[in-house]
């Protein structure tokens, strides 16, 4: 804009947000561009953390050098005062932004305290992005190792759709089982349990919040087709009558319930689970997606909200 503005780039609508790599919500929203004519235009800008920027999706999708010069390059920053969108690539940015990223790139290896090889490699929030890490560290994971867990974040709705239709089709990846983490206490919370007394057992509470776990089972049992097991993370405050309680009724879907204690015991603590994860790989299956992509965009929206998250449909509004 500064320096003539050839595609006529609205300064009114600019939508590219700053970044920084920490929390500071006085960013979020402030005026820039002070000082006089060569600080540039007085503008109200934003700033997001670097896990909220699109470069962060992108970043995570990419699968080489030049896949995330074509995705960057995507990007739209703003749009012009005859409302023509306005991308990083009309700007010939994506060369400049790809040679920053370059290191970054390469998946980061670290290693557990018990000393098992793990890749701790991006991270865009799932509730604006796709909550999964890279394509490049799981792909990477997955040829040098026998089994690979990865997360997808924010639950079997959210995070498990996201991470089936996005990152799984993009990548031609295919999970062989998948493990829903769940507490007791978190079900009772779920069933109108106030945290002060979630400790307390309550099979009243915990039937009612039930429901919540399974729908997650469903999800993934029956919209993704893919075998899973409830890992019940076991704390100390928990009954034997709660936890029989989650596991009949996680039965009655066909799915069993592994007790985890590796919060307390490092990996010992998972040996069930992880016998049960064995077992589960070994079952053929075949993933589904929620939509198809040549669907137009409302029914995509209605299928995974009527398939994922149990609506009866979706209401458009202009």
């Amino acid at each position: 804009i500064y320096q003539g503005n050839e595609l006529d780039i609205d300064p009114r609508r600019i939508t590219w947000h700053r970044a920084v790599d920490m929390n500071d919500r006085q960013l979020r929203n402030a005026v820039d561009g002070l000082g006089g004519k060569a600080q540039g235009y007085v503008r109200e800008d934003h700033w997001d953390i670097t896990v909220a920027s699109e470069v962060m999706a992108v970043f995570c999708l990419s699968t080489s050098i030049d896949d995330l010069k074509e995705r960057l390059a995507r990007i739209v920053i703003g749009y012009s005062r005859a409302g023509k969108p306005i991308t990083a690539g009309d700007l010939n940015a994506q060369g400049a932004m790809a040679a920053l990223l370059k290191d970054a790139l390469k998946p980061n290896l670290v290693q557990t305290l018990e000393g098992t090889p793990a890749f701790v490699h991006g991270g865009p929030f799932a509730n604006i992005a796709h909550g999964c890490n890279s394509v490049l560290a799981t792909q990477m994971a997955m040829h040098f190792a026998d089994y690979v867990v990865t997360e997808a974040g924010f639950g079997a709705d959210l995070g498990a759709e996201k991470f089936m239709d996005i990152k799984c089709r993009m990548a031609g990846l295919k999970p062989d089982a998948v493990i829903i983490v769940a507490t007791v206490k978190a079900l009772k919370y779920n069933g109108g349990v106030p945290k002060a007394d979630v400790q307390k057992e309550n099979l009243e509470a915990l039937e009612a919040g039930i429901p919540n776990l399974l729908k997650h089972v469903e999800n993934i049992k029956n919209v993704f087709g893919i075998p899973a097991v409830v890992a019940l993370n076991k704390f100390v405050t928990d009954t034997d009558a709660e936890i029989e309680l989650v596991t009949r009724k996680c039965k009655e879907l066909g799915v069993n319930v592994k007790l985890s204690e590796v919060w307390g015991k490092g990996g010992e603590g998972g040996l069930e689970l992880a016998e049960e994860v064995i077992r589960l790989c070994d079952q053929s299956s075949e993933l589904h997606y929620a939509y198809e992509l040549d669907m137009p965009i409302t029914e995509k929206i209605e299928a995974i909200a009527t398939k994922v998250y149990g609506a009866d449909g979706v209401d458009f509004a202009a």
